[in-house]
């Protein structure tokens, strides 16, 4: 007597899958299109915090005008759209200021809430 087996199921769509038994999925379609939903949630975190700090680094360079360092209010980044969460290195010189980054563009914070904004020199 042979015994039935439960037709294999394929993971996306849920038709039956033919072929070898370790076969998961009904045709190429189907297996990108699982693969890539269960991707997309980091896909869309690390998209979104990319794009972050790009817009950050391009406020930080147009607020400098081609300058070397400016002093910029709090607000003014704010109304901009800076978003201070979002930086990619953090440098404290050897007088113990510390230095937040996008990239080569860096703020400083000062006393009541002005910042000093500066481009990082090159090595």
């Amino acid at each position: 007597m042979v015994a039935e087996t439960k037709p294999r199921l394929c993971l996306n769509c849920e038709k039956p899958v033919k072929g070898r038994t370790d076969k998961k999925f009904c045709d190429d379609y189907c297996r990108n299109n699982y693969n890539n939903q269960l991707k997309s949630n980091t896909i869309n975190l690390v998209r979104n915090v990319n794009n972050a700090l790009g817009k950050n680094r391009r406020i930080l360079e147009d607020m400098l005008e081609g300058k070397e360092t400016i002093k910029m209010t709090k607000s003014k980044l704010l109304q901009k759209g800076f978003q201070f969460k979002y930086i990619t290195q953090i440098f404290t010189n050897q007088k113990g200021s510390t230095y937040f980054y996008c990239y080569d563009f860096g703020y400083l914070p000062l006393e009541n809430d002005w910042y000093l904004l500066v481009r990082q020199k090159e090595e």
